[in-house]
């Protein structure tokens, strides 16, 4: 892997609250260094005037960075049903240009989210259209993220990294996915094979402890359970780090863990200097 100097990273919130002041409000109260906005299917703009008056709103978010996510559920580019992966496609496209009218540049999303088979999917049509999307992004200054899921072709480090090489895709790291599936559960590949490949293209971080399918998200209960993922992350030029938590409480503790971390990295770069 590749060494990339370390800066210390920003730490990002999700939108817990979707009120742009009151969540800025948040952000700015509880110490958090950006906002990491997932877009709601079903509560999307519908009309260009709608559009407009979203990425108005979204300005209220100033001056935190903002990145958004697209947690789809069977909305997939690579469906084998034509109608369904035309479908998929445009509603992708109409999130990038959304990101672009916001002025913003990073737009994260997923490949066979939400299904429990493959079998319904074209691995060929996924590539191709990931390809399309990511150069879509590129037209509109957005660069378009693949997250690897804790299920399916994105959850298998070797697949994953085929994924990104032949689409052009930046990479959303989600470590409590890598850490949770079954090709890291089953020893037959470890965490860093999701990043080792490509980690110059790492440019997003989703940090919690692992996940369960059907629950959620968990957080760690101390930094032994995640400083080898972050000691990973930290090879990585991604300054973007996401505590992926909606309880308050647990996205609060995460951040202090995660702080504790920097500041022992911190600290053990002030004494090399001595």
């Amino acid at each position: 892997m590749n060494d990339f100097s370390f800066h210390r990273p920003k730490l990002v919130a999700p939108n817990l609250l979707t009120d742009p002041e009151k969540m800025r409000q948040f952000a700015a109260d509880n110490g958090f260094d950006g906002i990491d906005w997932s877009f709601d299917l079903a509560h999307l703009p519908a009309t260009p005037a709608e559009e407009s008056r979203w990425a108005s709103r979204q300005e209220l978010l100033k001056p935190f960075e903002v990145r958004y996510h697209c947690p789809f559920l069977q909305v997939d580019i690579g469906h084998e049903d034509k109608d369904i992966q035309a479908s998929a496609m445009d509603i992708f496209r109409r999130m990038i240009r959304l990101v672009s009218k916001a002025r913003r540049k990073y737009l994260s999303i997923h490949v066979g989210l939400g299904h429990n088979t493959t079998k319904i999917l074209s691995w060929e049509s996924s590539i191709a259209n990931l390809r399309q999307l990511v150069q879509f992004g590129i037209e509109s200054n957005v660069t378009v993220c693949l997250e690897n899921l804790i299920w399916g072709w994105s959850s298998k480090p070797n697949l994953f990294e085929k994924m990104v090489r032949r689409s052009g895709a930046a990479v959303t790291f989600d470590f409590g996915h890598a850490y949770s599936c079954e090709s890291v559960e089953s020893q037959t590949y470890a965490v860093k094979d999701f990043v080792t490949p490509h980690a110059g293209r790492v440019v997003n971080a989703h940090i919690y402890h692992h996940e369960v399918s059907g629950v959620g998200h968990f957080p760690p209960k101390c930094l032994e359970d995640i400083s080898d993922r972050l000691d990973l992350l930290k090879r990585t030029p991604c300054y973007w780090w996401l505590i992926e938590l909606k309880n308050v409480e647990e996205l609060l503790q995460t951040k202090k863990i995660v702080e504790e971390y920097l500041e022992r990295e911190e600290d053990e770069a002030r004494q090399r200097e001595i």
